[in-house]
């Protein structure tokens, strides 16, 4: 796997880098937004990493600017927690998955590998995970139909099955700028999904992990 790492902050970079590297991962590295930008648009990269604070062009002009190209290559944003809008705009923009700062090297080795395998978008119909099938174009899972924040979180979390998705980023995943105010939703939905699972038997379940968030997992 070949990424681009897009950060300014030379400690952290230099850090970053070595366990990237010790994981097999080759890493090109960008230190402000106008290197990152023209090295992101070559097709090179399995996957970038992208800061959101840089000089020069910021994160968010180089996500907007990369997916306006029709370049889909998987991009994972960092930020800080404070930065809800920021990552508001930049799923709307196009990014693929979120790491707020700080971050354990070894999630963002799991994130970058999930995403590398993930297939091409355009040519998915179906994901699935245990016993569940989640279908794009009909909206349901394993037939029985969803409203749409319940797909947008089902097709969330099983596209990232064993790992936690914290609230704050599912609400600003699925509610977007609607979200400001409504922490609850999260968990209202959550529940509406594990009823689904209850009725579908599923060997599947959503776990609350405390303080963190949800993520998908077999039952034991």
């Amino acid at each position: 796997m070949r990424i681009l790492y897009v950060e300014d902050e030379k400690y952290l970079a230099d850090a970053v880098i070595h366990v990237l590297e010790k994981s097999g991962i080759s890493v090109d590295h960008a230190a402000d937004g106008e290197e990152g930008l023209s090295l992101a648009v070559k097709p090179t990269y399995d996957a970038i990493v992208l800061d959101i604070m840089l000089p020069k062009l910021s994160g968010l002009e180089i996500l907007k600017d990369v997916r306006g190209r029709g370049i889909k290559t998987p991009i994972i944003m960092l930020s800080a927690l404070s930065q809800v809008e920021d990552k508001i705009k930049g799923l709307n923009y196009g990014a693929d998955d979120y790491l707020a700062k700080p971050f354990k090297t070894s999630e963002l080795v799991a994130r970058l590998r999930a995403l590398v395998r993930r297939p091409a978008l355009q040519d998915e119909k179906i994901i699935s995970y245990g016993d569940l099938y989640y279908n794009l174009e009909e909206r349901s899972l394993n037939d029985i139909h969803l409203s749409e924040k319940e797909a947008a979180l089902i097709e969330t979390l099983i596209r990232n099955p064993d790992h936690v998705q914290s609230k704050e980023f599912l609400l600003a995943h699925v509610w977007g700028s609607d979200s400001a105010g409504e922490d609850n939703y999260v968990e209202v939905y959550i529940s509406y999904l594990r009823k689904k699972l209850e009725k579908l038997k599923s060997n599947v379940k959503i776990k609350t992990i405390r303080s963190l968030g949800y993520k998908l997992c077999l039952k034991n």
